[in-house]
């Protein structure tokens, strides 16, 4: 196959994706272990939005944000662990061209919708620590509303934007993507056209969704700390921190992989450890959340109780 026109760049119908670098012997060994991994993702972050919604104390700005977040996961798992539970199974590696490009999309959309929710919540714990008194009148429904809303309409802008320059390019005859999913970076290596305006594109806009937001919740939690060092009594103290550990530990997790993926340079080769990077975003993080959340907070685990209590008083 010869390098395609732009014009004719669709003529690609499809990828093969090599998958996770794991020997034909511990496919099912692998597969039982993915399997198992995201079922618990769907149902851990399925049991945040149902306690969420059930529970009348969890019906406030932070758990507002929160089940969001578990939606956000659940997708952002569904875009790429199913097709590679399926590839593991069948040993059928393509992945057509349409099909590549809108995993490509809902990848982004759904990595910087997880990024702006986070400084959402990064927000609303600044409020509730730092303007106590004001908390109501600031986090009021409108505003919450506001800020999931202008999170998702910039995160499809960002997908979009990256998607349609990516459609802009040619591919030529290797059509094989070293990944368990169709990741950006790899497509753009396998263009043959130039990728200059895409990497620009990726700096900038990755440098504005990622750098920035990330300095929101560090000024916000600047500001939490120097509250917190403040408080006179250490029950105090504990209390604050309390309502802000689970969060912090989402975002060490999340920027902690996300930071590394997204910077990766499109000349640089694909590696065992980049792939890792992935799974650990893609699988591990989504799955942790809701552990992360129902361990670490009180008025999750009582929403928990609440609800197996119900349920074993109906069961009677």
């Amino acid at each position: 196959m010869t390098c395609m026109r732009r014009e004719n760049q669709s003529s690609m119908s499809e990828f093969l994706l090599l998958g996770l670098p794991i020997q034909p012997e511990q496919q099912g060994i692998f597969f039982a272990l993915f399997l198992g991994m995201y079922l618990t993702t769907v149902l851990g972050n399925l049991l945040i939005i149902l306690l969420i919604r059930l529970d009348p104390r969890l019906h406030t700005p932070m758990y507002f944000f929160l089940s969001h977040l578990a939606f956000s996961d659940i997708s952002f798992s569904s875009v790429t662990v199913p097709k590679m539970l399926m590839n593991m199974q069948t040993q059928d590696q393509s992945i057509s061209y349409a099909g590549c490009i809108a995993q490509m999309y809902f990848f982004i959309f759904f990595t910087v919708l997880d990024d702006f929710l986070l400084t959402s919540m990064a927000y609303d714990r600044y409020v509730a620590i730092c303007h106590p008194l004001h908390y109501t009148t600031i986090m009021r429904e409108g505003l919450c509303t506001l800020l999931v809303t202008v999170s998702w309409i910039l995160s499809s802008a960002n997908a979009l934007c990256h998607t349609l320059l990516l459609t802009q390019l040619s591919f030529c005859a290797d059509n094989t993507i070293p990944h368990f999913f169709c990741d950006f970076g790899v497509l753009l290596k396998l263009s043959c056209s130039d990728t200059s305006l895409n990497e620009l594109v990726i700096f900038t806009v990755g440098l504005a969704v990622i750098t920035f937001p990330l300095t929101c919740i560090l000024v916000s939690y600047g500001h939490i700390g120097a509250t917190i060092l403040k408080i006179p009594s250490t029950k105090g103290i504990c209390k604050a921190l309390s309502t802000c550990g689970s969060h912090l530990s989402v975002v060490s997790l999340y920027y902690g992989t996300i930071i590394g993926l997204y910077f990766v340079p499109s000349s640089s080769t694909s590696s065992p450890k980049d792939t890792i990077s992935s799974v650990m975003y893609t699988v591990v993080t989504p799955l942790l959340n809701p552990f992360i959340y129902s361990l670490r907070n009180r008025d999750m685990k009582g929403a928990l109780e609440k609800l197996f209590h119900k349920a074993a008083v109906l069961s009677q």
